[in-house]
């Protein structure tokens, strides 16, 4: 039963699935129109995932040729990797922490005024992860690091939504939806400071280009000449033997151009199940809204904000890729080399780009970007020497979401007040 139980809560486009039908469901709709509800909602958010799969998957042999053409050592900002490798070991903590802090979540929403149900299945994972492996290395018993634990992630599933609210009105216009991911405190706070120092009079999708080159204004023309250029110029300084072996004996400038391509089809892919996605969620959501938790907002992942700014994405990606370079660059000055986390980069300063345009244009965009990849980076190195994953087996990766690192200095800090974990 409890396998069953995580593995649902787990999958997000399960949770997803069931959400959408129980507030279908609520709303009194017709049978035809709670399949077709469920299942439309289902599909987008399978092909967002599945976009977001492409976007990963040529991300990651970008991230190898980057380490391999300036030849960095260092960690890489991963959770969903660690989560997993831990299993073995933390494997019932982690599960139990992840139904318990769900269940305190729609407790909290359904009686305070904090009205935010956090569905990113794999983000709920991961924190869960993490709180199981930082409590438990701090000498707490199982059951205490469960029940800690699950106390500690169900407050921050609402609490982290709540903190980001504000600035997700200013990028959708409505309170519909809310932030569910582990990085919104810090994409937010990117946001703001990039609408205190950038100019809303001009916004990213309004930039004025000659006719010439009109075809600039095409968000997936624009994105695939930058991502062709900055996959071209890194793969022009990988020693010829080991770019053959990255790109399995293919020209090394075809599998550049071919794997930054993949890259803006996999943000087309997922910016099409975003649209589908929202069209559906949110009137079934209105259902759970009012007759189970009143008021309820869903927490959702990312990737739904791409869509409301798309040029502004791609500006706050290369900005915070520009912001992390300098930090991995400062590396002998820290406690460890970060490399670029390629991946967390891009979403997260994707996500900055858009915030950071709704309150300051073009320019906050980029200063957005700029300040959430080098404040990132530096958070990561400096908070690395707080928790060790050697024990498990795990080197080269540490913890990449802001808002759990946080956590996680709160709780050292915590502990250190009381004397546990010494």
């Amino acid at each position: 039963m409890i396998d069953i139980l995580v593995s649902i809560l787990s999958n997000p486009s399960i949770i997803i699935a069931i959400i959408a039908g129980l507030g279908l469901i609520a709303l009194r709709k017709s049978t035809s129109d709670i399949i077709k509800g469920t299942m439309k909602t289902l599909f987008g958010f399978l092909i967002l995932q599945q976009g977001a799969n492409i976007i990963v998957g040529s991300l990651i042999p970008f991230s190898t040729m980057f380490t391999e053409a300036f030849g960095l050592t260092g960690i890489v900002a991963e959770d969903n990797a660690i989560a997993a490798a831990v299993q073995t070991v933390l494997g019932k903590e982690t599960a139990f922490i992840l139904i318990f802090s769900f269940l305190i979540n729609v407790l909290i929403a359904r009686f305070t005024k904090f009205k935010y149900i956090f569905l990113t299945g794999h983000m709920m994972f991961s924190f869960a992860a993490t709180m199981a492996i930082v409590l438990s290395q701090m000498g707490l018993s199982s059951v205490m690091t469960i029940i800690l634990g699950s106390i500690i992630q169900g407050v921050a599933m609402v609490v982290f939504p709540a903190i980001s609210q504000s600035s997700v009105r200013k990028v959708i216009g409505n309170d519909n939806v809310a932030f569910g991911f582990w990085g919104s405190s810090w994409i937010s706070l990117s946001g703001w400071i990039g609408g205190k120092l950038g100019n809303k009079a001009l916004s990213t999708e309004d930039v004025k280009v000659p006719k010439s080159i009109d075809f600039l204004k095409d968000m997936s023309i624009l994105m695939g000449i930058i991502m062709i250029s900055v996959y071209s110029i890194t793969a022009s300084f990988i020693n010829p033997d080991v770019m053959n072996e990255i790109s399995g004996g293919v020209n090394r400038y075809q599998f550049a151009i071919f794997e930054a391509l993949e890259f803006v089809v996999g943000i087309l892919i997922l910016l099409m199940g975003v649209r589908m996605f929202l069209a559906e969620i949110v009137p079934a959501f209105k259902g759970i809204g009012e007759k189970i938790v009143p008021g309820a907002k869903p927490a959702l992942d990312v990737p739904i904000f791409y869509s409301y700014a798309p040029v502004a994405v791609t500006i706050g990606f290369l900005s915070a890729l520009v912001g992390g370079l300098i930090v991995t660059f400062l590396s002998s000055f820290l406690p460890v080399a970060v490399l670029p986390s390629v991946i967390g980069l891009f979403f997260m300063g994707g996500a900055a780009g858009v915030f950071g345009n709704a309150r300051g244009g073009l320019r906050g965009s980029i200063i957005s970007g700029f300040f959430l990849g080098f404040s990132f980076s530096l958070l990561v190195a400096l908070a690395y020497p707080l928790v060790g994953l050697s024990e498990y087996g795990i080197n080269g990766l540490w913890f990449a979401s802001p808002d759990v690192i946080i956590v996680v200095i709160l709780i050292k800090l915590i502990g250190l007040l009381f004397g546990i974990g010494l």
